[in-house]
């Protein structure tokens, strides 16, 4: 029993062990006794066999937790470097993967326009258009007053069309942007004051031409100049923005081709340093309720609406009341909103029409508001809108979207305005008028005949 061959049973257990030592000593059959280290490897060794006892059941029934716990923890480890990894690629394979669902989309729907095809897609107008980021579209720059200076540059563009739109309603006017001529040299005077008109004409809007906008830069977020096939294998150039939803707030196409250089001179000097269709657009707030008509001041604001002696002081009535739009014409005096169906808008335009009737409207979103002054020829439904379709004047209304229409009478001057589902402004118009002077009678007529709602 006390024999030291006793450990020989457990030698075959040191195989492992063995592997470590150089197989020919411990294996060779023809090995001289005296020269095998037999006795004295092991015995450095013997303890060793101890070495194998973390094998034993009692420490192997712990083992496995640590394994599986230090496993959790590298693999924790691992997923985060591999979620870190991710999102710096997440956007580049998202855009991919956008751009093939969109190619796929345009191939079954070669119809549906952008921005339908962005809600479609489940994603904003503006990331959708970031899919072409190196091949049609290039980013411009958005710090600052970008956008104010690209649309001071765009003066320049000669001809162009501008397109405003909000949620059911597209305006399309085509011209030259209104500039005023310089100073002659050596009048100061003048040259100083045209600087002024300048200035003012960029940061209030394009006034006094066919395209005539109001511009709310602070709504302007994200810049891009496109460049595509368009119809008919022209080559279709434009500056679109967008607001920090990604929503269109206004395009400008270019119609003059003796400009090509002028434009491309204009998307070089603003180009965006960063070309790699990253997009970081911000989730639509929600619409806030309106307030509780219990809680205004009805007979004040009613008051406030008499006393107005323009139109343009209405805006800031419903301002200083807290009140929605529409819900400032629920409240408004006796007589100075009169409802009307949504689709009298379609009996305006057609009388407008028929009847040589010059009208302004009004079509915009919280970045801008693009007007038309003029008379309506042609007049007709087509693709799920109610449209004008003239030479250089496109209006766009999806009016079966629309949930009431008014007639308003506000310092002295008629107007009537159309609503959607939402409670959102969509269209006005105005009879055109020389200032100082009174009102078409032929607007007047056309207005008041419209049906009661």
């Amino acid at each position: 029993m006390n024999q030291p061959k006793m450990p020989q049973p457990n030698m075959p257990q040191l195989s492992m062990p063995e592997l470590n030592t150089p197989r020919p000593k411990m294996q060779r059959p023809n090995a001289h006794p005296p020269k095998m280290p037999q006795p004295k490897m092991p015995q450095p060794k013997m303890p060793q066999p101890k070495m194998p006892q973390p094998k034993m059941p009692q420490p192997k029934m712990p083992q496995p937790e640590m394994q599986q716990r230090n496993g959790h923890h590298w693999k924790s480890s691992a997923a985060c470097v591999l979620a870190l990894a991710g999102a710096l690629f997440f956007t580049h394979a998202a855009a991919a993967t956008l751009a093939e669902r969109w190619t796929t989309l345009r191939t079954e729907q070669p119809k549906l326009g952008i921005r339908d095809a962005a809600r479609t897609l489940g994603v904003s107008e503006a990331e959708l258009l970031a899919t072409g980021i190196g091949t049609t579209a290039t980013r411009l720059a958005d710090t600052g007053h970008a956008p104010r200076e690209i649309m001071r540059r765009a003066l320049d563009l000669g001809k162009v069309l501008g397109l405003t739109r909000n949620e059911n309603g597209v305006i399309e006017v085509t011209g030259v942007a209104s500039r005023l001529p310089e100073a002659k040299q050596g009048d100061d005077g003048a040259r100083d004051a045209e600087k002024e008109a300048r200035e003012l004409n960029i940061a209030g809007g394009y006034l006094g031409g066919p395209i005539d906008l109001r511009f709310h830069f602070a709504h302007w977020k994200h810049a891009f100049a496109v460049v595509q096939p368009g119809k008919d294998g022209t080559v279709s150039r434009s500056l679109q923005f967008f607001d920090a939803y990604g929503t269109a707030v206004h395009k400008v196409y270019l119609k003059d081709d003796t400009k090509v250089a002028v434009f491309d001179k204009l998307v070089a000097d603003f180009r965006h340093p960063a070309q790699d269709g990253r997009l970081a657009v911000l989730a639509a707030p929600l619409k806030a309720a309106d307030k509780p008509d219990a809680s205004v001041d009805v007979k004040e604001f009613r008051q406030a609406w008499q006393e107005m002696t323009d139109v343009h002081q209405f805006n800031r009535i419903v301002a200083e009341f807290k009140l929605s739009r529409e819900q400032a014409l629920r409240l408004a005096p006796a007589g100075a909103a009169r409802k009307v169906t949504p689709q009298a808008v379609r009996q305006l335009l057609e009388g407008a029409s028929a009847k040589g009737i010059a009208i302004m409207a009004f079509l915009g979103n919280p970045g801008v508001t693009q007007i038309y002054s003029g008379k309506v020829g042609k007049v007709q439904e087509a693709g799920g809108y109610f449209n004008v379709l003239d030479p250089d004047f496109n209006l766009h209304l999806r009016d079966k979207a629309f949930r009431a229409g008014y007639v308003l009478q506000r310092a002295g001057v008629t107007s009537v305005e159309f609503y959607d589902d939402g409670g959102d402004l969509v269209v006005t118009f105005f009879g055109v008028r020389e200032r100082g002077k009174p009102q078409p009678p032929a607007w007047i007529e056309l207005a008041s005949g419209l049906p009661k709602g």
